[in-house]
């Protein structure tokens, strides 16, 4: 058997594996969770992580092909100056679950909320907040699933043989497939394996590169003939600078993947959704050590790799770790290692689907279509009962289509998955991050300063990105990101309305 059949095999495996496992998840999901009705235990998983489970899943939805394809693919080029980008990720989840969790948590269980966009109805009150907050979302989110999609699709590609479609075909068909019909459930289910599956990994990775370059001492002196400044010195191949290391550039590196995740509705989610404070607290450790093992591994592994390239050069450096990994690992560690970035791209995408998806049925469709209350015990009486009827069908069936036309947009990709993943990145921290972090700690914000926030960050954010004029090498969610503050708080300023009674009693 050649070794790309082999690969193939234990991909296929693997994939099967988590169509399986999501599939049982939601099963017994629904058998144990019938009381609480298909809404919550579909979209929010009755609120049972504990502290291993919360930490895989933030880890898995934050970490994406990018991480283990698109940044390390960098990196042989860049050096280690790359990983003064990368670096700054370590710290998501600990952030993530300290500025947002235990408030998020309490004011989700005060409001029944089970997505973002149940919590911005229950701060802001505004119809026009949710509605278009919830398009930006399901639009970013299909962007950010087209680079998960073409990551997925390429390795199947590099690694097996099979045509760029085929390997589309395949890895699009088991996310959408568990993801539909297990949601919240199977989701995070999934990601714990996954989260497990690339920590392995990048061990795997590290080890052979090392051991395939004739160790540290060898690797050192191949690159400073071959690829000078790759230590830290904002060097790249040829001795090319790294536009990523100007102090602009860099800055807004830092807020776009560090502070500004605080803004990302995918990871949010996730603090709605834990058990108790103690889970919390032991996620914070877990998460950032995973986390930290996954950047620092695969970034160090691609600064490594850069004696084992051939000379001819590859065609994207998206195909660095996947021709690294089929030429120097024996084909049992090649086939475990890339099971990693595809469960980096599968967990990313299976959070996406369900968030979008849940966007669309239940902040929308259910609340301002069906006319369904927001109140928990009103929306429990009788005759919102045919309301519900065909929620559990139009889930499973939104969540496909939107996994399907993410696949089809990604049938004709650009070369660098990590940029596009950037975009959507950038476009949903303009919209969400001032709503999400002015509402939880500022009273006063209202759904005007709301409103005016998340169409001006966006207007600025979209403007800047297309018409490339801002000064070095600043980024445009630095932009998008002060211009939305000041608009926050300036119009919840001047409005001077006195916050709803109610408001405040479960928000703050």
């Amino acid at each position: 058997m050649s070794k790309k059949a082999a690969v193939l095999i234990i991909l296929i495996f693997y994939l099967l594996i988590n169509l399986m496992l999501g599939i049982r998840a939601s099963r017994k999901s629904a058998k144990e969770n019938a009381d609480i009705g298909f809404l919550a235990y579909y979209f929010a998983g009755s609120r049972s992580m504990g502290g291993l489970v919360l930490a895989m899943t933030l880890v898995a939805t934050y970490t994406s092909a990018s991480s283990f394809l698109g940044g390390p693919g960098l990196a042989s080029s860049y050096g280690m100056s790359w990983s003064w980008v990368a670096g700054v990720q370590i710290g998501a989840t600990f952030l993530t679950l300290g500025v947002l969790g235990k408030k998020f948590a309490m004011i989700a269980r005060r409001t029944n909320s089970v997505t973002i966009n149940d919590y911005l109805r229950a701060r802001y009150d505004s119809p026009a907040v949710v509605i278009i907050c919830g398009i930006a979302m399901v639009v970013f989110f299909i962007t950010q699933m087209i680079a998960q999609f073409i990551g997925g699709a390429t390795l199947m590609q590099t690694v097996t043989g099979l045509p760029y479609w085929a390997g589309l075909l395949l890895f699009g068909a088991v996310v959408i497939i568990y993801t539909s019909v297990g949601g919240f459930r199977a989701v995070v289910t999934t990601d714990t394996i996954q989260g497990i599956v690339m920590t392995i990994g990048t061990f795997l990775l590290l080890f052979f590169v090392i051991r395939s370059a004739g160790g540290m001492e060898n690797i050192v002196r191949s690159l400073d003939a071959g690829n000078p400044g790759w230590d830290l010195m904002g060097k790249g191949e040829y001795g090319a600078e790294l536009p990523a290391m100007r102090p602009g550039a860099l800055i807004s590196f830092w807020v776009l993947v560090g502070i500004a995740v605080l803004g990302l509705p995918q990871t949010a989610v996730r603090c709605m959704g834990f058990k108790d404070t103690e889970s919390m607290h032991k996620a914070m450790i877990y998460g950032t050590v995973v986390i930290g093992i996954l950047m620092i591994g695969m970034h160090l592994a691609g600064t490594l790799a850069y004696p084992l390239l051939p000379e001819e050069g590859l065609t994207s450096t998206d195909q660095v770790i996947p021709y690294v990994v089929m030429k120097y690992m024996p084909a049992w560690a090649a086939g475990f290692f890339l099971a990693a970035p595809l469960a980096a791209a599968m967990s990313t995408v299976d959070s996406l689907l369900i968030l979008a998806s849940a966007t669309i049925i239940k902040d929308i469709y259910v609340h301002y279509i069906k006319k369904v209350p927001f109140d928990v015990k009103e929306a429990a009486k009788p005759e919102y009962k045919n309301a519900y009827e065909n929620v559990p069908k139009f889930s499973f069936a939104l969540t496909a289509c939107i996994g399907i036309i993410g696949c089809l947009l990604a049938l004709n990709p650009p070369d660098v998955i990590v940029w596009i993943n950037l975009f959507a990145f950038g476009g949903l921290e303009a919209t969400f991050f001032w709503p999400i972090i002015g509402g939880l700690y500022w009273k006063n914000g209202n759904s005007k300063a709301c409103l005016a926030s998340v169409i001006t960050g966006l207007a600025v954010f979209i403007f800047f990105n297309r018409v490339k004029i801002l000064p070095f090498g600043i980024h445009e969610i630095i932009v998008g990101l002060i211009v939305s503050g000041i608009v926050y708080f300036a119009v919840g300023a001047l409005c001077n309305e006195e916050p709803d009674a109610e408001m405040i009693k479960k928000c703050f």
